[in-house]
């Protein structure tokens, strides 16, 4: 497993941690295959009950690694470490939460569609700037996204690469609270320990009804993969990618 994720134990809480924080959490493919062997472990094994995201101070995620983006644009194999970490966050079986401190951007920000709590700091961000990138969305935001806040905040979202602050995800309903930055992480997991604590099956089908069928959520991710992989060879991707990199320079 990669040492840019950590995985550990709360008693029943799987806490799953991002820690690139040289990088800003901004994630490779290694991680990515890190991130969805935690989660099918996780739901695998009966002594978990609940997953928890959790960052670093100042980054949940600055999204993926443009490295690896480029790589592709110019040529390079696309990984399917991406699509197995998407499909075992749609899909898992257990309540999955984050606590978010800093920047969320990109799958930063939209992994929360797929979480059942989010709680954030004052400081953190969400933005979601693919189409700048010449890219489209992901991990079914296209899709989760409207369900959640409606079509115009989603698109000034997702469209229009609008910065969401803590409190504008709170009214828009992809985060449950703000929270100071020395009490997030003990927030998160009490949250998670209390899911833990209740009685599985009835929890098992609250969740499954308030989340309804994947179906629709999986088959969004996949038609969006396959648009974000064509999307990376673009030549717009390819000069946006090159223009990013060179002002990092």
């Amino acid at each position: 497993m990669s040492d840019h994720i950590i995985t550990e134990r709360r008693g029943a809480v799987q806490v799953i941690r991002f820690n690139r924080a040289e990088k800003k959490n901004a994630f490779t493919r290694a991680m990515y295959a890190a991130m969805a062997a935690a989660l099918t472990s996780g739901d695998a094994d009966d002594a978990v009950r609940a997953h928890v995201f959790l960052g670093t101070p100042g980054a949940f995620s600055a999204g993926n690694d443009l490295g690896d983006f480029l790589a592709v644009a110019t040529g390079g194999a696309h990984g399917g470490e991406v699509m197995d970490f998407l499909l075992a966050l749609a899909t898992a079986a257990k309540p999955v939460l984050a606590g978010v401190d800093g920047l969320a951007i990109g799958i930063g920000t939209t992994i929360h569609f797929h979480c059942d709590l989010t709680f954030a700091t004052p400081a953190s961000s969400f933005r979601t700037p693919f189409v700048d990138l010449g890219l489209v969305p992901e991990a079914g935001s296209s899709l989760a996204a409207p369900r959640i806040m409606g079509h115009q905040r989603a698109f000034a979202l997702l469209g229009l690469g609008e910065a969401f602050s803590a409190a504008m995800a709170v009214e828009a309903g992809f985060v449950r609270a703000v929270i100071d930055e020395d009490k997030l992480e003990e927030t998160v997991i009490a949250a998670a320990q209390t899911l833990a604590a209740k009685p599985r099956e009835a929890l098992k089908i609250a969740r499954d009804l308030v989340r309804g069928p994947r179906e629709d959520v999986v088959a969004r991710i996949r038609e969006e993969s396959k648009l974000f992989a064509e999307r990376l060879r673009s030549d717009e991707a390819r000069a946006a990618f090159m223009a990013f990199m060179a002002k990092k320079g």
